[in-house]
């Protein structure tokens, strides 16, 4: 019986071939970037080239040249499609398509295509003025919440998008996916199909005085924090994705002040038990469509402490658990979809928790779910 060889001895059958040979013998692939860049309400921008034939769109980037570099080709495509020059601080998705893949067209050579997504960040409203594209190439672009965007994706570009956009929301590692699919543990974002809603009145003041006597409180949803400065988000499924939400709801004619609508809406949606709910302000809803027309109502925002986070259960009012998340509050006000003013509001929030409470800040973490059984609370 021969003694095993060392890893020196070792000498493999590619490194034996002569250097033509071994260099044609190496996997080729594609190569190829991409940029989730977005407006200040989360909305990702997407491209409508004029040279595909299925009408779909594509997130702005390119083909990787030879001897670039992909950081380097999506800069250089940014500019060549949108006339902006932007820094790609991070790569949130790197995606590996195989040879076979359905989303190839008919009759296209691929030899599988590696492509990287980085994070072209937030456009000012300056930025997406300055937008020139190159007409023989590009006939428009859009802003698009994930859920249409994806109606306009290919499959599979639909999928690194929302995994790219995913990881840039969530503080997650970049996202490794193999056919759309991720190789590694799922996160929770994606877990539970999270999308960003732009939410009407997103832009609306908060007032910071009281309500006046003339207008009746139709909601009160309150940025629910627990001791190491965290928020919670109760993420409500359906059949386009989950959209996350401040707990919280509609003030019913049975609750007494909207302080007893935020207990009871928490207790039902993501079984919190709060205390000390505080009032941050109000937005004014001058026409109350979303509750039949009321007219004229305010929409009331406060904090509150966790105390306790109960067994996950199902929500009385629509028949299905919730998703419960733990997120900082910057996080939640980007999930949420209400651009500047919410990141304003959830640093109120975090001023008042301090000031109030005592709470820290809460330092940059992966978004995270609450487990089924609920967590303790120091």
């Amino acid at each position: 019986m021969s003694s095993p060889s060392s890893a020196s001895e070792h000498v493999s059958s590619h490194a034996a071939l002569p250097a033509a040979q071994y260099a044609a013998s190496r996997h080729a692939a594609w190569l190829g970037a991409a940029a989730i860049i977005t407006d200040e309400v989360g909305r990702v921008l997407l491209v409508h080239p004029t040279y595909r034939e299925d009408g779909t769109w594509l997130l702005p980037g390119g083909v990787v040249e030879p001897g670039e570099h992909p950081h380097v080709t999506c800069r250089r495509e940014i500019t060549e499609e949108l006339g902006l020059d932007l820094p790609l601080p991070a790569v949130l998705a790197v995606h590996s398509l195989s040879t076979r893949h359905p989303d190839l067209q008919p009759g296209t050579a691929c030899p599988g295509e590696i492509r990287f997504v980085f994070d072209g960040g937030t456009l000012r409203p300056d930025q997406v003025e300055a937008i020139c594209l190159p007409q023989e190439e590009l006939s428009e672009y859009a802003f698009l919440e994930t859920r249409d965007a994806v109606q306009r994706l290919r499959p599979t570009d639909g999928q690194i998008m929302l995994a790219a956009y995913r990881a840039r929301l969530g503080n997650t590692a970049t996202a490794h996916l193999a056919d759309g699919r991720h190789i590694l543990a799922v996160p929770a974002l994606d877990r539970h199909d999270v999308h960003v809603r732009h939410r009407p009145l997103w832009d609306s003041p908060l007032h910071r005085g009281p309500i006046p006597e003339r207008l009746p409180v139709q909601q009160a949803w309150a940025w629910c924090f627990v001791p190491d400065g965290r928020i919670v988000l109760a993420a409500d499924p359906g059949p386009r994705g989950a959209l996350p939400m401040l707990p919280g709801g509609t003030v019913e004619s049975t609750d007494a002040a909207p302080e007893d609508t935020l207990h009871r809406e928490a207790a039902e949606e993501a079984q919190l038990t709060l205390a000390d709910p505080v009032r941050l302000g109000w937005v004014l809803d001058k026409t109350g469509e979303v509750y039949g027309g009321v007219g004229p109502n305010a929409r009331l925002r406060l904090a509150a402490r966790v105390t306790a986070i109960g067994p996950a259960a199902v929500d009385p009012a629509t028949g299905r658990p919730f998703a419960r998340l733990l997120a900082t509050p910057a996080q939640a006000a980007a999930l949420l979809g209400w651009g500047p003013p919410g990141a304003r509001q959830a640093q109120l929030a975090v001023d008042t928790a301090r000031k109030r409470w005592g709470l820290p800040t809460a330092q940059p973490a992966a978004v995270e779910e609450i487990p089924a059984e609920g967590m303790r609370l120091s």
